[in-house]
């Protein structure tokens, strides 16, 4: 039987089917206060003018930061099996969206 105190220091999470499904983001936005980061997850579609917001999410300054360990952890055991991650931030910080446009 599990002690008391490991049985009140455990979460579970519940995640919804259509939660599960997941949303496509090419682009964050990342704006901050004093108080909190406010990222915005944007999906940028070729020929198109406008992009839209697809998810908010807003996090304490504490919080932000551990995601950024979190995601820095999660990118070095990627590469680890993966190999690097190349990205040309020559152009900043907007991923390349021109291409081949079809044509019906």
């Amino acid at each position: 039987m599990e002690d008391k105190e490991t049985i009140n220091n455990q979460i579970q999470i519940e995640l919804p089917e259509d939660i599960a499904q997941g949303t496509y983001s090419n682009l964050a936005i990342i704006a901050h206060s004093s108080s909190e980061f406010v990222i915005d997850f944007v999906r940028i579609l070729p020929g198109l003018p406008k992009a839209k917001v697809q998810s908010r999410i807003i996090l304490t300054p504490e919080h932000a930061k551990r995601l950024l360990f979190a995601l820095n952890d999660n990118i070095k055991r990627f590469e680890s099996q993966s190999g690097t991650i190349s990205v040309d931030n020559s152009e900043g910080f907007l991923p390349p969206i021109n291409g081949a446009i079809g044509e019906a």
